[in-house]
């Protein structure tokens, strides 16, 4: 169920499923999902649009969500918020015909935007209309009215440009960061994530919660739980994995697992050998 979809910058890009989604196959054909590059003056603070769209479900859907440590803005009928990094799992419940169409900042690129510690943004759900007054009100109706899921996004790229939004080196710092962690799966502790950075603990801690909101533990043992999701989904041995991704022990992962996903790894394990 792949797409091949121009981007802002008229960059093409090959569509998949995106880690995160818990058993992100299932329904597969009910879905179409799109990843649009933003427009090159939002490419500092935008990692990339994203698009769900499906027709005529005969029963409702529910999507559950494993969140990155990234902050997103996501428009649909019922839904129309900036969502702070959250650290539990969420789903969405998807029912009939509809479209989400979502924006992914870049770690720290919404500090801009807000001019205020990310951490302020946390676990919460704003409407977009509070985040950016009567344009952003505006915004989400114009984005709901509009069928065309390329020309919804101009619309949002134009609120941002016309914020002006600043390039700031230390929102680039913690993005560099956050996908050392990311790209790393050896990488388990924060004092390796700080010798790497050049920072102190403390320091490096700081910048976390100010640019990306939260701290790097966090984001390290979330890029784990990732990681170990796409793994025992393809049904790899727990104990093992378990030892490569620096946790104590099988039982440490499996409750870690169990909280972010909604089900321990033996259940999750069973949907990846559906035929």
């Amino acid at each position: 169920m792949a797409a091949i979809l121009p981007g802002s910058s008229g960059t093409r890009l090959v569509e998949t499923r995106q880690r995160g989604w818990v058993d992100p196959y299932a329904g597969l054909d009910a879905f179409a999902f799109a990843r649009h590059a933003p427009a090159p003056g939002l490419a500092a603070h935008v990692d990339h649009f994203w698009v769900v769209t499906w027709t005529g479900l005969a029963e409702p859907y529910e999507q559950r969500i494993v969140s990155h440590p990234t902050v997103n803005m996501v428009i649909t009928e019922d839904f129309h918020r900036v969502v702070g990094v959250i650290r539990g799992g969420f789903s969405y419940t998807m029912r009939g015909s509809g479209r989400v169409l979502g924006m992914r900042f870049v770690p720290g690129g919404f500090r801009t935007f807000l001019g205020a510690p990310v951490s302020t943004l946390t676990d919460r759900f704003t409407e977009i209309g509070e985040m950016f007054g009567a344009a952003g009100t505006t915004l989400v109706e114009r984005v709901l009215a509009e069928p065309d899921a390329r020309a919804a996004i101009t619309l949002v790229e134009e609120l941002l440009l016309g914020l002006e939004p600043e390039r700031d080196p230390l929102a680039e710092e913690a993005a560099a960061l956050v996908a050392l962690a990311e790209d790393d799966p050896s990488m388990t502790r924060v004092d390796e994530l700080a010798a790497r950075s050049g920072r102190s603990t403390r320091s490096l801690q700081r910048l976390f919660r100010d640019h990306v909101g939260v701290g790097p533990k966090w984001v390290i043992r979330r890029f784990r739980l990732h990681e170990a999701a796409e793994r025992i989904y393809q049904g790899l041995d727990l104990a093992t994995l378990a030892a490569e991704l620096g946790y104590t022990d099988q039982a440490h992962l499996t409750r870690d697992f169990t909280a972010a996903v909604g089900m321990p790894p033996s259940a999750y394990a069973r949907l990846g050998r559906r035929p």
